[in-house]
């Protein structure tokens, strides 16, 4: 038999996942916030490490939603 729901361990992981998304994408937002006019070196670079790591978050929390049994269908247009 199937369980209708994911084991507590796989909800909580999903949980922390989605947390640390979102906290990923708010230090997106606090760095866009703080961005100068004009954009230097430095804050390109530190705006490509904050969208990798928010990406590399949302990833992570992809992967702990499917393990938690929440498969979506391709929203993708065909």
């Amino acid at each position: 038999m199937t369980d209708l729901y994911p084991a507590a361990d796989q909800r909580e992981l999903l949980r922390q996942a989605a947390a640390a998304h979102t906290a990923a994408a708010q230090d997106v937002e606090a760095f866009l916030r703080r961005l100068p006019e004009v954009p230097g070196p430095a804050d390109i670079t530190e705006y490509a490490n904050l969208l990798s790591r928010e990406e590399r978050a949302r990833a992570d929390r992809q992967t702990a939603a499917d393990a938690a049994g929440l498969q979506l269908p391709s929203m993708e247009s065909e």
